[in-house]
This record gives C-alpha cells, sequence and structure tokens, in this order.
C-alpha cells in the first residue's frame, strides 16, 4: 500500500517542478548565461589576467602586478586618448542629441511621404561602418575630395583641404562622421517617444497661450526625458569603445592626434604584439565608463520615481 503511495505521488511531485516558474525561467536563462559567460566574461576575466603579465605575441609571460598600469599612465600617448575619448564622447553625444531631437521633431509632423522618409533617415545606420566610412575617406581625400570640390566651386576655398592629414580637422573628420552615423539612432528612438505623448496635452497647453518652446520645456521635455536618457546612455556606452570609424579613417593620426582608447589598444596590443599592455589601455577605459553609467543610471531612476 505504502509502495503505491508512494509510485503515485511521483508524478505530482515532477509536475510540481516542471510547473515551478523558478525552474522555468532558469531553463530560458541558461542558454543566455552560457553565451554571455564564454564570449564576456570569459574575456573580461581574461584581460585583467592578462594585463598583470609581461605577455607578449607567442610568449605567455609571467606575473608583474600593476608594472604595465604604471607604464600606461606615464605615456603621453595613452593620456591624448583619454582627453581625445572624453571630448570626443562629450561633443558627438551633444550633437547627436540636439540634433536627433530637431530630427524627431520634424518627423513628427504630418507631411507626404513620412514613411519613406522615416526608413530613408535609417540609411546611415544600417549600412555597415567600415564600408560607409570608407566613403566618408574618399570624401575627405585632399586630391579627390568631393567636400573640397563644392566647396572651391562655392568660393570658400582657394586651395586644397588636407582633411584627414591636420590633427584639427582630422578630429573635426571623425566628430562629423559619428554623428552622421549616430543621428539616425537619436531621431527614431526620440520619435518612438514623442508619439507616446498625448497630442491632447500638446493642444489644451495651446488654448492656454503656451507657444511652442513653453510647450516644449512643460510637456514635451519632460515626458521624453526618461528615453532621451536610455538613448543617451546606449549611445555613450558605444561612443566611448568606437573603433572601426577612427581606425579606418584616421588610424589614429596624424600624429596620434585621433587615438581613442580602442584604437590605441589594438595599435600597442595587436600592431606591437605587447599583448599584456594592450590589455591594459583596454581596461583603462572600464573605471571612466563605469563611472558614467552609474551617473546615468541613478539619474534615470531618480527621474523615473518622481
Amino acid at each position: 500500500m505504502s509502495q503505491a503511495m508512494a509510485t503515485m505521488g511521483r508524478p505530482h511531485r515532477k509536475a510540481g517542478v516542471l510547473e515551478d516558474e523558478r525552474w522555468f525561467a532558469s531553463a530560458l536563462l541558461f542558454p543566455t548565461a552560457v553565451l554571455l559567460g564564454l564570449f564576456i566574461a570569459y574575456p573580461f576575466v581574461e584581460g585583467i589576467w592578462l594585463s598583470l603579465t609581461n605577455s607578449r605575441v607567442g610568449v605567455p609571460g609571467h606575473f608583474v602586478g600593476l608594472a604595465n598600469f604604471d607604464k600606461v599612465w606615464n605615456d603621453s600617448i595613452f593620456r591624448t586618448a583619454v582627453w581625445n575619448t572624453c571630448w570626443y564622447t562629450f561633443i558627438t553625444t551633444v550633437l547627436k542629441l540636439v540634433l536627433g531631437l530637431w530630427l524627431a521633431q520634424l518627423l513628427n509632423r504630418n507631411f507626404k511621404g513620412k514613411a519613406w522618409v522615416r526608413a530613408f533617415v535609417l540609411l546611415p545606420f544600417i549600412i555597415p561602418t567600415v564600408l560607409s566610412t570608407f566613403a566618408w575617406k574618399w570624401m575627405f581625400d585632399p586630391t579627390f575630395s568631393v567636400l573640397n570640390w563644392m566647396l572651391f566651386q562655392l568660393g570658400f576655398i582657394t586651395t586644397r583641404i588636407n582633411w584627414l592629414g591636420e590633427p584639427g580637422l582630422a578630429f573635426a573628420s571623425i566628430v562629423i562622421v559619428n554623428v552622421w552615423r549616430g543621428l539616425p539612432f537619436y531621431a527614431i528612438s526620440l520619435l518612438a517617444g514623442l508619439q507616446t505623448i498625448s497630442p491632447e496635452l500638446q493642444e489644451a497647453a495651446a488654448i492656454d497661450g503656451a507657444n511652442g518652446w513653453q510647450r516644449f520645456r512643460h510637456i514635451t521635455w519632460p515626458l521624453l526625458l526618461p528615453v532621451t536618457m536610455v538613448v543617451t546612455l546606449f549611445s555613450v556606452i558605444q561612443t566611448f569603445a568606437d573603433f572601426q570609424l577612427v581606425y579606418v579613417l584616421t588610424g589614429g593620426g596624424p600624429a596620434n592626434a585621433t587615438h581613442l582608447f580602442a584604437t590605441y589598444a589594438y595599435q600597442i596590443g595587436i600592431g606591437t604584439g605587447l599583448l599584456s599592455e594592450g590589455a591594459a589601455i583596454s581596461l583603462a577605459i572600464f573605471p571612466v565608463l563605469f563611472v558614467v553609467v552609474l551617473t546615468q543610471l541613478l539619474y534615470i531612476r531618480r527621474v523615473e520615481t518622481r
């Protein structure tokens, strides 16, 4: 009798395990956890260990502690890369936010062919980065530059401009290309946020006598702020770690004037074979990015809990 009751109880226990939401959630998350562990956690830990050794290409090396970080910090090119990365991220983020908000406001209006225009706006973001950057590199070429030709025809210049050969112009060039590429992401994301705002609020404010700027300041912007902060957060992370655009366009030159964290780490780690120093440069971005992301997340949380 007791054996029969035990036999009858087994399916119930099995069914209970299968119906448990915690087990079901764990089963669904397991493949993702494995992928994150293999492609994010493991390389990150391996990078930390590599930065604490004197490894080179073909040479395992041995533990040297923080010697690589000390050497990197005393490197003038690294300090230039730090300044370039922070300044590059700040300028491009502000420009993409302002221009993206302006473009989103335009796309939010009713006009003929609105769907086609919205689709074409996404083209710079859809085209592969390397392919579009090569096109920009041709446009900035001092001999065959279409920009120089246009400026010459309009009478703004009389001699060729070496866009990628002078430090200031080269830095301005990578900023222009980054803004061009990232603008659609801001515009479409902010457009989605604008469409969640009820038109009745705008109409009520207009009836009360509020002008366009007042409606934007007191209605549109506060309601759009949570979306704006999330979009800006993703943009900052992506821009801080930018590599393809700068590497294809300038390679960090001229005279290291456009080196960022990623391009300088690649040059040292892969170009010269000093893997440990390259890993140290790559990890140097982590504390700065962590502080920036943490600050933005805390601000987003404070805005959402108001």
